[in-house]
């Protein structure tokens, strides 16, 4: 893919950049690795400092580049300006949360005299140089929730930003050198995909964090075990949105939180519900007010107010979820809603919202990953039944559930295998919570305490009697 501009909503190249070629790449390498040298001694208080002026540089300039983000990957210009806003709260979060997350931990008296010493205690260091590869479809928020973390921690960072998005990725990098961070704190690289393995490779960069495909976690992965480097990997998600009978009485609000959950960032989102697994008691009636609300949204231009939906990313995106449709479609399953282009829009790359019914193991969708407007609905008889195709998925990010019974409440808690199971509502990320799955769906933590300690050195420190 060529690093380019390309607008979703019309085809249309707007610009296209060089790729940085090798030499370019270890430059900036040496800066990122001189930098870490120096900031890694800074205080915490220097550290927020730095991160509280971009994010207020951040929310100076929302408009600006949110109209940047939806010129280049199609999100509708509220869920662009929102998504900006979010990242300025988050490195405010971590500005005023670090030092307490990364404050050295005393283990018990008795312990300590236990293992022979007079003091001892674990301090968490950076480790340094990080590359950071990540996807589109947030490309503000998938590179804050990494990137103000691991400055506090006085890390230092290498985005690998999606070649689709250059624009925004170019603005990051510039960020946080506006906001004073020292030069080579961190770096946007312009590169393609085929230069992550020899960017991985170079003994001065430490570790890796990946958001994106299995396909693309895989293969950083194996190069980070083969140089023994640590990672982070969130990749896809295929989550369910399960609702019992006890919810009956606020149907209207899960109907109206389903559809948002499904359709959040034109339904291009890892913690998307996807698959909907509704109880026979009031499945026809979720059904019907379901597809109903989804044919309900205007899809079309994303940057108009009235606009709930707007184009997938890229033309082989939307190649692609239509394969899986057409797939589901010619084995029996059944469109409520949707399942095809729209027809009065202009050219782009739209896609109907779509409810899939009478999906069956036999199908691709049923496995995969359905990265757009398109939701598949099942009917279940009993708890169990829900539990176990809820789980019936190589994916295990989030997942949401309806339900105000406890025993039910603490069988999901206890069975569903997910990084998150979220009670009556949808799957958002939140600076103070973990954020990370299970199974295919990658491994470790981003945000929170968990996610600031993924790339610090845990020191134990140990002083003799």
């Amino acid at each position: 893919m060529p690093i380019a501009t390309v607008n979703p909503a019309t085809g249309e190249t707007v610009k296209t950049f060089e790729p940085l070629d090798e030499q370019g790449v270890r430059e900036r390498i040496a800066k990122a690795e001189s930098a870490f040298r120096a900031y890694r001694t800074t205080d915490f208080a220097s550290r927020a400092a730095l991160l509280t002026s971009a994010a207020d540089l951040l929310d100076k300039e929302r408009d600006e580049i949110a109209r940047t983000v939806t010129t280049e990957m199609g999100k509708t210009l509220a869920a662009a300006r929102a998504e900006a806003a979010k990242c300025a709260k988050a490195m405010r979060w971590y500005a005023a949360n670090a030092e307490r997350l990364l404050a050295d931990e005393h283990p018990a008296p008795a312990d300590v005299e236990d293992s022979g010493a007079h003091r001892a205690y674990v301090r968490y260091r950076p480790l340094g140089v990080v590359l950071a590869v990540m996807p589109w479809n947030f490309p503000l928020w998938q590179v804050i929730r990494f990137a103000a973390p691991a400055l506090m921690a006085g890390n230092t960072g290498l985005l690998k930003h999606a070649s689709n998005v250059p624009q925004t990725a170019l603005y990051l990098g510039e960020l946080f050198h506006r906001a004073g961070f020292p030069e080579g704190c961190f770096q946007t690289l312009l590169v393609g995909s085929g230069a992550i393995e020899g960017i991985l490779r170079d003994p001065r960069v430490a570790a890796a964090t990946l958001t994106g495909s299995e396909g693309a976690g895989r293969a950083v992965a194996s190069v980070a075990g083969d140089e023994v480097k640590k990672t982070v990997l969130e990749l896809g998600g295929s989550d369910p949105f399960v609702v019992m009978p006890s919810a009956a009485a606020e149907l209207d609000h899960a109907v109206h939180t389903a559809v948002t959950a499904r359709v959040q960032n034109n339904g291009q989102s890892c913690i998307a519900a996807k698959r909907f697994i509704v109880h026979e008691d009031i499945h026809d009636e979720f059904a019907e007010r379901f597809s109903r609300a989804m044919s309900a949204l205007v899809v079309g231009d994303p940057t108009s107010d009235s606009t709930d939906i707007g184009p997938l990313s890229t033309e082989q995106g939307r190649a692609d979820l239509e394969e899986l449709v057409a797939d589901a479609l010619s084995q029996g399953a059944r469109a409520l809603c949707g399942a095809r282009r729209p027809k009065a829009l202009p050219p782009g790359w739209y896609y109907e919202p779509t409810v899939l019914t009478g999906i069956t193991e036999r199908m691709r969708i049923h496995h995969e990953e359905a990265f757009g407007p398109v939701a598949t609905l099942y009917k279940v008889p009993d708890l169990d039944s829900a539990i176990r195709l809820a789980n019936d998925t190589p994916f295990g990010l989030s997942s949401n559930v309806w339900t105000r019974d406890e025993d039910e409440q603490r069988r999901f808690v206890r069975d569903l295998e997910a990084g998150a199971v979220y009670f009556n509502g949808m799957t958002a990320s939140h600076p103070a919570m973990p954020f990370g799955g299970v199974k295919r769906s990658g491994y470790g933590r981003e945000l929170s305490g968990h996610g600031i300690r993924e790339f610090c050195n845990v020191t134990t420190v140990w002083y003799g009697r």
